[in-house]
């Protein structure tokens, strides 16, 4: 396994693991398409693609995508990068399955998620019902990084899926609409063994650690009793909490919270699905800061039905919450298979046929310089806000 985060020359890297090991396959991640920001984006994959071009150079393997980012993107991707084939969701289960076919010489007809390049999907896609079944991430994963401790937070998933159904967001489309939950015990046996390598510093990177509450709680009061001393990040929905989950989040070792919250316009709130209101977001954001949790707030602005009004109003319900800190996103990066998708097609700013892959994104039609300037404004006095 090599993490190419770690090192200063991709290339010479993955020349000395080709020498060492001499692959068959070679597997390549692919987490992120781009950053998100619609001024100036930057599109990701073109980094990757030099990866790709190195593999291809110094090794004959097979090559095959996987990851958050392909999954969204599985035929596209695979074109784009020239790669051979690639796993769409849960590579856990497949991948081991598509070794086993490439070894024995037998066809790829029927692969669940797999796609081939030019030949397109194989088998229908199948998501992990048990994730018990899955291996507990090892002390050599951990390993991989432990040099850089000082600025690793050690990531963790506890569940998958997500049911919310956000206009704009893809989770669904990566992990599924069913949540989907690991046995609590099997969660801290791999804590401990990141503890065990020298990490002390972890991110629960499930979209939301208190979806359901009482699972949630099940994991902070295990880890209580772990006697595992260890400090904590996660991402809370609104409004589904309670102060009992909030006391353990806090004595379990959570020192910060992401609180995507997205907007401070009730209209707006509803557009985008949420299940919650402004009073629920002002309750959580209250408790959180009685608990000594620091909260860091998400502000979407220009999406659908977004006025000069609805941002004033989320400016001032932001700035009335009293965060750590607030990251507004200007523009709303648009997604296949989603409500906001949907939207943009309706209103003609996206075709029907656009795959999306290079980004395009949301904002209401001539609120685009107004938003920047106000929000540069609203800024310029408040140093734990930023963009």
């Amino acid at each position: 396994m090599l993490d190419l985060m770690t090192r200063q020359d991709n290339r010479l890297s993955i020349m000395e693991a080709v020498e060492t090991f001499h692959p068959e396959v070679i597997g390549i991640s692919v987490r992120n398409i781009d950053d998100q920001k619609m001024e100036g984006p930057r599109f990701l994959l073109d980094q990757v693609k030099k990866t790709v071009t190195d593999c291809r150079d110094l090794s004959r393997a097979i090559i095959v995508l996987g990851g958050a980012g392909y999954s969204i993107f599985p035929e596209s991707v695979l074109d784009y990068l020239e790669a051979d084939m690639g796993i769409q969701g849960e590579g856990e289960g497949i991948f081991p399955i598509l070794l086993d076919r490439i070894r024995r010489g037998a066809g790829f007809s029927g692969t669940p998620g797999l796609y081939l390049r030019g030949l397109g999907l194989q088998g229908k896609r199948k998501f992990v019902k048990n994730l018990d079944t899955l291996p507990l991430a090892d002390s050599f994963i951990s390993s991989l990084s432990v040099s850089n401790e000082q600025e690793i937070w050690m990531p963790v998933q506890t569940r998958r899926g997500c049911p919310m159904d956000c206009s704009y967001c893809s989770t669904s489309v990566i992990e599924g609409r069913s949540i989907r939950k690991r046995s609590p015990s099997l969660v801290i046996e791999e804590i401990a063994g990141h503890v065990d390598a020298g990490f002390k510093r972890f991110y629960f990177v499930d979209n939301t650690f208190n979806i359901p509450l009482p699972y949630a709680k099940e994991i902070c009061s295990k880890l209580m009793k772990s006697g595992l001393k260890i400090s904590f990040r996660c991402i809370i929905y609104p409004g589904k909490v309670d102060e009992e989950f909030i006391d353990l989040l806090s004595r379990a070792g959570c020192t910060e919270v992401s609180l995507g919250f997205e907007s401070g316009c009730e209209r707006i709130l509803r557009t985008m699905n949420k299940k919650y209101n402004l009073d629920t977001i002002f309750k959580t954001s209250e408790m959180l800061k009685d608990f000594g949790i620091k909260r860091m707030g998400f502000l979407l602005l220009g999406g659908p039905g977004e006025t000069k009004e609805s941002v004033e109003e989320s400016l001032v319900f932001a700035d009335s919450l009293r965060l750590d800190a607030l990251k507004i996103t200007i523009g709303i990066r648009i997604y296949p298979y989603t409500t906001l998708a949907k939207i943009a097609v309706d209103e003609g700013v996206i075709s029907p046929h656009d795959n999306l892959l290079f980004p395009r994104f949301y904002m209401v039609k001539g609120l685009d310089d107004w938003l920047h300037e106000t929000v540069r404004v609203w800024m310029s006095d408040r140093p734990h806000w930023l963009t």
